[in-house]
């Protein structure tokens, strides 16, 4: 296939040079990054012209909704706007309308995973948009993915990503708080783990990806916890769940306490560029005060 890839950051990079791999004819633009062996535009629209499928991975909705703007107009009726990047309901279904109004077929298809499972090849996406545009979407979305998850219209895959993340902000943060309390207990955190990963206190912030190092499979905790998957960007994650649920008129109090939480540690503590899993060494140097 033809396809733009706009936004090549950390994510979108690797999964751009897995089309690339693939065979696909790929250009790319960025408004900093210039991967080598890619061929580069001088803007977003240039590089979706004439493309089948024109993918997206951007910071933020504000940002999809500019970009979506430009490139639109620049797609031929038929063509493919597969967004991955993490945003707001909002933008989503807004940016979906907006390319039917032309024509063109919108997928709203965010990613779990990571920056490794972006280089492996092996992220999971959820996405919302039509059936016929998933189905034209699909080869590309195994070639930069080991999972595809239908979640419904428009919209629907970032509900899902934010509704999922904060799960994993808030079991994550507990997980941290549970061997902080383990250690200051005397609990031996080997036993801690060996105790919770096959008990009732299970889940994958333990057994995949366990906040102390050196207990459990290799995690970003034994790397001094540089990120896998940032603090920051889990602090977004978790403030995108807590508009939505604003909007939704939902409770959601253990999330909007995670929430706090990791604002705290972004914005006033050490935690900006570390892994979100290093809340386990903040919560180990605080008491109760």
């Amino acid at each position: 296939m033809k396809i733009g890839f706009i936004g090549l950051g950390n994510m979108g990079a690797p999964m751009a040079a897995n089309l690339v791999a693939a065979g696909h004819d790929v250009t790319g633009y960025d408004t900093v990054a210039a991967p080598e062996g890619m061929t580069m535009a001088a803007s977003a629209a240039e590089a979706a012209q004439g493309a089948d499928v024109v993918i997206t991975m951007l910071p933020n909705g504000t940002i999809l909704r500019a970009v979506a703007e430009e490139v639109i107009h620049a797609m031929h009726p038929g063509a493919v706007l597969l967004d991955c990047s993490t945003v707001d309901v909002d933008s989503a279904r807004a940016v979906a309308a907006q390319a039917a109004d032309r024509e063109i077929q919108a997928l709203d298809a965010p990613v779990s995973g990571g920056i490794g499972g972006a280089a492996a090849g092996t992220l999971t996406f959820m996405v919302g948009g039509t059936r016929d545009a998933l189905a034209a979407a699909s080869p590309l979305l195994d070639e930069m993915g080991g999972r595809t998850v239908y979640c419904g219209p428009s919209g629907n895959g970032q509900a899902a990503k934010i509704c999922n993340n904060m799960i994993l902000g808030a079991t994550m943060s507990v997980t941290c708080e549970a061997f902080a309390l383990a250690d200051k207990l005397g609990l031996d955190r080997q036993a801690m783990y060996d105790v919770a990963s096959t008990s009732s206190g299970q889940s994958w912030s333990l057994t995949t990806y366990c906040p102390a190092p050196g207990v459990g499979p290799e995690a970003p905790s034994d790397n001094d916890y540089k990120p896998g998957f940032a603090a920051d960007l889990m602090l977004k994650d978790l403030a995108l769940a807590a508009q939505a649920a604003e909007a939704a008129d939902a409770a959601t109090p253990l999330g909007t306490e995670a929430l706090r939480q990791y604002r705290m540690f972004v914005e006033d503590e050490d935690g900006a560029g570390r892994d979100f899993s290093a809340m386990l060494p903040r919560y180990a140097t605080k008491g109760r005060a």
